[in-house]
């Protein structure tokens, strides 16, 4: 609580007025009594604007999001005061048309839930200060949530997974494995030691100028890595995973951006290019970084389900490694993970695609 009061000090505020003309402005018109705890999440960690209602029985009710992609692909990168600011103009009316398509009025809603860490701290401070008002407005429990463990939990949404199994998040911002013996039970066996691999993805599309190149100019970085190593060779260039001797769990990927950068600079001098132009080797640059991080992934994560399952941690039969995260939408790394699931006789499941990026249904779950 003491965290919750430093920020909300530090974070200005909308305005009450706007919080009493939000809420005159609602006009829901349910058409029958809701009998399940139902829940408003809001997602403000880092670059997407999210909401969504959800009741105890996992029905999402109504869901809205605004993307600042676009934004932050002109700008080569996320600016945090930009992100704010973004936030700050489309909060509001994301909240509302998230509750709009739910029907459900604020006054029913059963608590308002909402991302505190870890994230963008220009960036959550929009999200919780809004919501703190809101909740004072509608007098409803104020609900804390812990971003990673949203995702960790969110394939109980749309799977039957019985606890415990093994979860690796990997994303822009994060990258860890832990077990998940409850809803606030983790057990964690590995992170990484320095970068995301998203953020790592991201850069590297940035060092190739991909937003230049014709068929990658309105996708992400790590998105448009995986469109391009389709067309790629992924042998062309050797490329060590990190940490292959290091007898743990952790990941670590800035070693492997360094040494992907050395590889475009001696490809800008071969081929005559000069940085901030695309490389004709560009695909099987983006192959050859995508196939050694699916690798050091797939490697990290089969020593934690062989831990897992030597200590008697993870269940004999019907063992479930979960991947989520926006870097889980990457099917190539997927396929690397169903690898290892298949030889440790696990059973991979992933979240649909829209449900491993940030959202407000996995607050709000």
């Amino acid at each position: 609580m003491l965290i919750l009061n430093k920020a909300a000090g530090v974070f200005s505020k909308p305005s009450k007025g706007k919080i009493y003309e939000y809420l005159r402005s609602s006009n829901f018109h349910p058409g029958k009594a809701f009998l399940h705890k139902v829940v408003l999440g809001i997602e403000t960690s880092c670059d997407d604007t999210a909401a969504a209602v959800v009741d105890e029985t996992g029905n999402v009710l109504g869901e809205a999001i605004h993307s600042q992609t676009e934004v932050h692909l002109k700008t080569g990168g996320i600016i945090p005061p930009v992100a704010q600011q973004l936030h700050r103009e489309n909060i509001q009316r994301i909240v509302q048309e998230a509750l709009s398509a739910s029907r459900v009025p604020p006054s029913e809603l059963s608590a308002v839930a909402t991302t505190t860490m870890p994230g963008l701290a220009l960036s959550l401070g929009v999200g919780l200060s809004f919501s703190l008002q809101l909740v004072g407005q509608l007098r409803k429990p104020f609900i804390p949530i812990h971003h990673m463990e949203a995702h960790a939990l969110t394939i109980r949404l749309t799977n039957e997974v019985e606890f415990p199994f093994l979860v690796l998040l990997i994303s822009g911002g994060h990258c860890l494995l832990a077990l998940v013996r409850g809803v606030a039970d983790f057990l964690l066996l590995g992170k990484s030691l320095d970068i995301a691999p998203g953020d790592m993805l991201d850069k590297v599309a940035r060092r190739l100028s991909l937003t230049k190149h014709p068929e990658c100019a309105a996708m992400s970085g790590g998105k448009a890595i995986e469109h391009l190593a389709k067309q790629g060779n992924r042998l062309r260039f050797d490329l060590t995973p990190p940490m292959h001797r290091a007898k743990n769990c952790d990941f670590s990927f800035t070693g492997l951006q360094h040494a992907v950068n050395k590889i475009i600079t001696q490809k800008e001098k071969e081929e005559g290019v000069e940085q901030g132009q695309v490389l004709a080797s560009a695909a099987d640059i983006a192959a050859a970084v995508q196939h050694t991080t699916a690798c050091h992934l797939a490697k990290r994560t089969h020593r934690a389900l062989l831990f897992c399952q030597q200590r008697g941690l993870l269940p004999s039969s019907n063992t479930a490694l979960v991947v989520s995260g926006g870097v889980a939408s990457n099917f190539y790394i997927r396929k690397a993970l169903e690898l290892v699931t298949n030889a440790t006789q696990c059973a991979l499941l992933c979240p649909p695609p829209r449900l491993c990026t940030d959202n407000g249904v996995m607050v709000a779950w």
